[in-house]
């Protein structure tokens, strides 16, 4: 590549940063304007006020919510990356009748979107008696084909003679899993809790449906909710969003260099 196709690229590339965190950056100084000066069109604030972020702490119970949406997020993360971590080595290490047969249905789940399993999501959940409650929001939510297949394909690629050392050395195969397997996913494993975290905190449509308790309200329903009683205040529900999209921008920044380890060691041989 010559220097002026380098140069090019490299000022493509910011141009496409600079166009994908403007939205950002105007959400978070419009949250810090006042109510009449959030469409004035200036991207710096003329009078910057706190009162907004007051305003969405104090007047409505907006920690709740962040709380609610923590909870949820944080247990199904957790629990989903050791089930699907077990998973995925008994299908990648294992051998037992019907394990390629069981992967191709678990992929295959891949191929249905949300809104269709929706309604039948929904019955089963009533007929358990887990409607507006924690269990409603979390178990549901911590089956994901896309983690089992993500990180079936890592086991694969690991060195087989690790695990061969492990079981001469007397380890069985939840020693093998706990003691071996564990260690080196912790790459794929901090960039799949992310990826989790991330869709759980953002998760809009099954609380929707699966909750009326304002107590387990999360915060994406608090924000719509902002979006319908405050509609003319945008100055409120930019605050909100910026509260909602802060913990999502910490943790991203944060977990930036086992993200890059992840890719890294997918190609693993």
């Amino acid at each position: 590549m010559t220097d002026r196709a380098r140069w090019a690229l490299t000022a493509l590339t910011g141009v496409l940063a600079v166009a994908a965190f403007f939205p950002v950056l105007w959400m978070v100084t419009a949250s810090l304007k006042p109510r009449d000066d959030v469409n004035d069109g200036r991207l710096v604030p003329h009078d910057v006020t706190f009162g907004n972020f007051a305003y969405v702490f104090t007047e409505v119970p907006f920690a709740r919510y962040l709380l609610n949406s923590f909870v949820v997020s944080a247990v199904v993360t957790v629990v989903a990356l050791f089930l699907h971590s077990m998973a995925a080595y008994a299908l990648a290490r294992l051998r037992f009748p019907g394990r390629e047969a069981l992967f191709t249905v678990i992929f295959s789940t891949l191929l249905i979107t949300a809104p269709v399993v929706l309604i039948p999501l929904f019955v089963v959940v009533r007929q358990l008696g887990m409607l507006d409650s924690y269990a409603g929001l979390i178990i549901p939510s911590i089956f994901n084909a896309f983690g089992i297949f993500l990180l079936r394909q890592f086991y694969l690629q690991l060195p087989r003679e690790l695990e061969e050392a492990a079981i001469v050395d007397g380890c069985g195969h939840w020693r093998v899993y706990r003691s071996v397997v564990l260690p080196l996913s912790k790459p794929i494993l901090s960039a799949l809790a992310i990826f989790f975290f991330l869709a759980n905190w953002n998760s809009f449509l099954w609380p929707l449906v699966a909750t009326n308790d304002p107590d387990l309200t999360v915060v994406q329903l608090a924000i719509s909710s902002f979006q319908s009683q405050y509609a003319a205040s945008w100055n409120y529900i930019l605050a909100a969003a910026v509260v909602a999209a802060a913990p999502m921008l910490v943790l991203f920044f944060g977990f930036q260099r086992q993200i890059v380890e992840s890719v890294k060691t997918s190609g693993l041989k």
